[in-house]
């Protein structure tokens, strides 16, 4: 990979020295930028500013609700509720999954988050994950179409004083084994493995999603554009095919702590990184009891590594912008997604499995994620009002974490 250098930009008649750049040679005052120190680590620049992203996912879909809720078009505007608990909370920014089929509506919710509680989105686009069909990343058809409906949101949006940045997918690289959604074409079913099928489909989208971003900077120079995956697969095949994102959004769930992640990463695919996931549930599927406690120890630790990998620390080789934590509060639908009756049901039945949470993985069969439990805050299940946000233990430890951070960068 190319090593940073040191930059000089000149910007009309004003000269600016520089010890760090941004990927956005337009970057105007207003701007989002990534910067590198002179030690090749990266941070966020927001308005000329330094900017740790401490961040949560935020979909309040409630209860009897599911995946088809639009929460940007709910009369009862549930933002301007949890807005100002997240803003006490030192939560600096919201990720959204998909901007909403009423544009208008999302603008409203940006410029709310952004004027009334200081609070950035970064808009997310899931790339026909789960349309219906699903979307074939090997069909030029399907391709355009992601496409045009991916660059009505940029213009759209790209003018909000309250946008972070962009995500180009989620775990759509689960889609090359089929582990979630399918496509394929005669080609890739002509090669003889199943492992060049797999890398192959990794190619195809890896690619594609390149054009993607070329296509989303061509239209908005002042927002960093970063292609979403789950954990790090397939990670080694999108390196070469996907110089132009400006940094890697990935989804992280390993227990306590991250181990080798960040820099195993940068040893074959040096930019940024931020957690666009991650998180603990708040459910101990062994003892069928609510673990607030447990969510709230693995979270702070989660928080402390990744601090520690983000030049804030005093860390300036650290290649972490900050993160998202999963998520802002529970949602109910999550257990059985396909069937309504079931959402108005806070279950308590896990959906997965995961080791590394070992406060619970004796649970039966070793199922002990909830996924209805992430929550930072719950509803209020006892009044049946659910316009009530109840917060968890992992609220206050969050907050007095990010109260206690340094957010400005090492002298």
């Amino acid at each position: 990979m190319k090593k940073s250098k040191r930059l000089f930009f000149v910007l009309g008649s004003s000269l600016l020295l520089a010890g760090c750049f941004s990927f956005s040679l337009w970057a105007k005052n207003d701007a989002v930028t990534v910067k590198t120190t002179r030690e090749g680590g990266y941070y966020l620049s927001v308005s000329g500013k330094p900017f740790l992203m401490k961040g949560v996912v935020y979909n309040p879909v409630p209860p009897g609700k599911g995946y088809d809720w639009n929460f940007f078009s709910d009369p009862s505007k549930p933002w301007l509720i949890d807005g100002p608990m997240m803003k006490e909370a030192g939560i600096n920014c919201v990720r959204i999954y998909s901007a909403g089929s009423d544009l208008e509506k999302t603008k409203e919710f940006m410029r709310d988050m952004y004027d009334k509680f200081g609070i950035y989105t970064v808009v997310s686009d899931w790339l026909g994950l789960w349309s219906t069909p699903s979307a074939n990343y090997s069909d030029p058809a399907a391709q355009e179409k992601i496409k045009k409906d991916l660059l009505k949101i940029v213009e759209a949006l790209k003018d909000e004083k309250g946008l972070l940045g962009w995500i180009l997918g989620n775990e759509n690289n689960y889609t090359f084994s089929g582990k979630i959604g399918f496509w394929t074409s005669p080609e890739i079913e002509a090669l003889p493995t199943a492992q060049e099928k797999v890398a192959e489909k990794a190619r195809i989208y890896y690619t594609f999603v390149n054009s993607l971003a070329r296509a989303v900077k061509k239209i908005d120079k002042k927002h960093p554009v970063a292609l979403g995956n789950g954990e790090a697969t397939f990670l080694n095949i999108a390196a070469p095919l996907c110089p132009d994102v400006d940094a890697l959004a990935l989804i992280i769930y390993r227990g306590k702590r991250f181990g080798n992640f960040f820099d195993y990463v940068r040893s074959f695919f040096d930019k940024p990184i931020f957690l666009s996931e991650f998180g603990c549930d708040s459910y101990d599927a062994k003892n069928n009891t609510p673990a607030q406690q447990l969510q709230a120890d693995f979270l702070l630790s989660q928080c402390k590594d990744l601090y520690r990998h983000t030049v804030f620390s005093g860390n300036l080789k650290g290649n972490a912008l900050g993160g998202i934590i999963f998520e802002w509060i529970d949602e109910w639908w999550k257990h059985n997604e396909g069937y309504r009756g079931d959402w108005a049901v806070h279950n308590t039945q896990a959906g997965w499995s995961d080791g590394s949470y070992y406060f619970d993985i004796e649970a039966p069969n070793g199922m002990n994620m909830n996924e209805e439990w992430f929550g930072l805050v719950a509803y209020d299940e006892k009044s049946g009002d659910y316009t009530k946000r109840l917060p968890k233990e992992s609220l206050a430890v969050i907050r007095k974490f990010y109260s206690s951070v340094n957010t400005s960068l090492p002298k």
